[in-house]
């Protein structure tokens, strides 16, 4: 996944109240990192492929993943926005609700005001 567009989604899961952090899994490589119940992570797209998919992890060892869902390699960012969302993580399996939960109350950004400095400037 782009840098920008991984930014942008984590933006958008935050608003929805979703505890969704940006993740830099390698060299030009980034992902969206949702923070679970019970000390467990879900890194999406991390892997590079056009497909959308997730391991779920806890204490660095893999205990469940999302399959890539059919389809998603043309999904824009709110199509994206709405899979991660309508995610069930209670399956070492995970599966897809016909609807997503109820927003929250939404999260302040990552880095607050010092977030483009923290970032290099790299975006608008």
């Amino acid at each position: 996944m782009d840098e920008n567009r991984a930014r942008r989604v984590v933006d958008a899961l935050r608003e929805r109240g979703i505890d969704a952090h940006l993740a830099r899994v390698g060299v030009y490589q980034f992902g969206v990192r949702v923070l679970l119940p019970g000390g467990r992570e879900a890194d999406w797209d991390t892997d590079g492929t056009a497909g959308l998919e997730a391991l779920v992890m806890r204490n660095g060892m893999m205990v469940g993943f999302v399959p890539v869902i059919e389809g998603s390699e043309d999904f824009d960012e709110q199509q994206v926005v709405d899979a991660i969302a309508r995610t069930d993580y209670d399956q070492p399996i995970a599966r897809q609700r016909t609807v997503a939960p109820p927003p929250a109350a939404p999260l302040p950004r990552v880095g607050g005001v010092f977030r483009r400095f923290l970032d290099g400037f790299r975006y608008r």
